[in-house]
């Protein structure tokens, strides 16, 4: 069971492309391949923390607040996060500005907290929670790698496209680094993924 609570969201449940949760932050930091990673690390961090500390707590929480109490814990973790990419990588805190802080009000986040981590013991949720924030990023790395390959002939910004392919006419495909391009992405991996698992054409 803990396995498949780690193994699910990265495909047959993935929260963005089964979901359809967390489509937001995919369209604005997926411009660049390293914005979309340290996102991805930064929602797993939270997430599987938060999971734990919810999980722990649950017993604990009247039932009444605990949407409060589950904001409260969220932004706690956010905010240390937030400080440690502002220590430790500036440059790429100031590319995401102000989505570092709405992984507060991720749906994703929300979402297993309320579902999950409030019904289950701390390994479990702790499982869940990274399950979740793998599933969501592998999605965000994917877009972003086609976004920065094809819109600016870059990857984690070296340039792999050789000088000769311009120098011969090729040109970077800038509508690629445009947000609807994001969505455009997200809707052809979905469209390929449930090619692939005929029991989610129905869903």
């Amino acid at each position: 069971m803990n396995f498949q609570t780690l193994i699910n969201p990265l495909s047959k449940d993935n929260p963005v492309i089964v979901q359809v949760l967390g489509i937001c932050s995919a369209l604005a930091v997926t411009a660049k391949l390293q914005p979309a990673v340290v996102m991805t690390i930064s929602v797993v961090a939270v997430l599987a923390l938060a999971n734990v500390i919810i999980s722990c707590l649950r017993k604990t929480i009247p039932t009444s607040i605990r949407i409060i109490v589950q904001l409260v814990v969220v932004a706690a973790l956010v905010v240390i996060v937030d400080q440690i990419l502002k220590a430790f990588t500036y440059d790429v805190s100031k590319q995401l500005s102000v989505f570092i802080g709405l992984i507060i009000t991720n749906c994703i986040i929300m979402g297993r907290l309320e579902a999950f981590a409030l019904n289950n013991r701390p390994w479990p949720a702790f499982l869940d929670g990274v399950g979740n924030g793998l599933g969501y990023g592998i999605i965000l790395i994917i877009v972003a790698f086609f976004r920065e390959l094809f819109g600016s002939g870059t990857l984690w910004g070296y340039q792999v496209i050789p000088q000769w392919w311009y120098d011969a006419g090729y040109q970077n495909n800038g509508m690629m680094i445009l947000p609807p391009m994001a969505l455009i992405t997200v809707a052809c991996i979905i469209w390929v993924h449930r090619a692939r698992n005929k029991d989610l054409q129905e869903q």
